[in-house]
């Protein structure tokens, strides 16, 4: 098979700049700003985001998520606890994640350490999903390999009739992470791919330290 070349796929960027006299002194405050002009703007799977872990051998690893919910605490998001992302952050719970919402030119990416959620959350967050979604959690064993499709309808009918006229209680393995970031970068496109990046690293003490870098 020939190479094929990209060279002619490129975008041009143009929006205002994103300068320190406009930025909060909050990072946390910068994203809900941005988190809220995404949903106004109508952004595809405006909360999904990158997640990257790394395994105990060392390989990275990435994956899509939804963000459940954010505060001062961290940023969560839900999954199996036996997965390859759950057993990733049992060993090495160092974590990036990262939001890209095209129709704006923007992206925002967190560093930090992600830990589980206290019980009582999952189980909160659990009930307000959807039954199917629900049943869903138990049915797969997520990351596992399976002989074919037929192995999910199969357990999918199993489950259903385990729980029939019944509360789907969470399962154990399945639950939330919280990653408290220790830095926040925001990147907007800028013509001649001179990008704005501002970063926001946590002070040892209280605050955030914010300084610019070089596209």
């Amino acid at each position: 098979m020939a190479p094929t070349s990209l060279a002619h796929l490129r975008r041009e960027y143009r929006n205002k700049p994103l300068l320190e006299s406009q930025a909060p002194a909050d990072p946390l405050r910068l994203f809900e700003k941005w988190f809220r002009e995404a949903l106004k703007v109508k952004a595809l799977d405006v909360n999904a985001m990158i997640l990257a872990t790394v395994s105990p051998a060392g390989q990275p690893s990435a994956r899509v998520v939804l963000l459940k919910g954010y505060d001062r605490k961290g940023f969560v998001f839900f999954t199996n606890y036996l997965s390859h992302k759950g057993r990733d952050l049992e060993r090495h719970p160092q974590a990036s994640l990262l939001f890209f919402w095209p129709e704006l030119s923007r992206q925002i990416r967190l560093d930090g350490t992600a830990r589980p959620v206290a019980t009582w959350e999952s189980d909160e967050y659990f009930q307000t999903r959807p039954r199917d979604s629900q049943l869903g959690a138990w049915v797969s064993e997520q990351s596992r390999v399976i002989g074919d499709r037929k192995v999910l309808d199969r357990r999918m009918r199993e489950f259903e009739a385990k729980f029939r006229g019944k509360l789907v209680p969470r399962p154990p393995h399945w639950g939330g992470y919280r990653l408290n970031p220790k830095t926040i970068e925001f990147w907007k496109g800028q013509p001649s791919r001179l990008h704005d990046r501002l970063v926001y690293r946590k002070r040892s003490g209280n605050g955030w330290a914010r300084e610019r870098l070089a596209p």
